[in-house]
């Protein structure tokens, strides 16, 4: 018997055949997705907690097994470009090796860089609570959050480092707080003229000196800062100002 002639395929058009490329690079580009996003996550969050936490001060109490402390004194912690300065910290190691941090002081001071820019946000307060794991900060009572040149006061300020987005409410400081110099029940900030923005020198537009002349009691007891020179960088509300809240 004769063997039947096998069939023959039509070939397909080309409209199908590019319908056809197009979902099969669409196929890829979705399946190396989850896999960019988890390359820049990396970025954004490795850097200080891959850094070893070094801490020194008076008097200290610290388990070695669950990795939290109590120290006294002089306090001063260091992991990677993150800085904190106290008179009380209560530090925990987190599983992902970030820190979080109970630190008391007059003032705490909290200062740590950018990532990927060499600008730094520093805080200031008499009490900070610190996650590292959310890269979240808490100021509380006489608290002053800056960033280049611009900065906010009040008696509760929050920063978000990864989204880089702050908040504020006016409130009354607690009782214990020293109320000399502070913000009182109010929100105040200072935001400088961005120096792209200006106009240039000997124009008709030109304000003399406006950039120079400090907002009232904008600069009145603020710690010094050394975070380094450039130019100044505008922070980003998270949302309204809520309204008084006493805790």
């Amino acid at each position: 018997m004769r063997a039947s002639p096998r069939a023959v395929r039509p070939r397909p058009s080309t409209a199908t055949a590019r319908r056809d490329a197009v979902r099969r690079r669409g196929r890829t580009a979705a399946a190396l997705l989850p896999l960019a996003l988890v390359a820049l996550a990396a970025r954004a969050e490795m850097g200080d907690r891959e850094k070893p936490i070094n801490y020194s001060a008076n008097a200290g109490d610290v388990n070695y097994q669950t990795k939290i402390g109590t120290l006294t004194g002089n306090v001063i912690i260091t992991q990677g470009t993150l800085t904190i300065h106290a008179d009380k910290v209560v530090l925990k190691q987190n599983p992902d090796n970030s820190m979080s941090a109970s630190a008391f002081g007059n003032p705490v001071t909290f200062r740590q860089k950018r990532d990927g820019l060499d600008e730094y946000f520093e805080g200031y307060a008499q009490r900070a609570e610190y996650d590292g794991s959310k890269q979240f900060l808490e100021l509380f009572d006489r608290a002053l959050l800056r960033r280049g040149q611009d900065e906010i006061r009040s008696n509760y300020i929050t920063y978000n480092a990864a989204t880089e987005m702050f908040k504020a409410e006016g409130r009354a400081a607690s009782p214990s707080a020293p109320t000399e110099g502070g913000p009182g029940a109010r929100v105040r900030g200072v935001f400088q003229p961005k120096s792209d923005a200006l106009p240039a020198k000997g124009t008709k537009d030109a304000a003399p000196d406006a950039a120079k002349t400090p907002a009232p009691d904008a600069g009145k007891d603020a710690p010094k800062s050394g975070a380094p020179g450039g130019a100044p960088l505008t922070l980003k509300p998270a949302g309204e100002l809520a309204p008084p809240v006493s805790k």
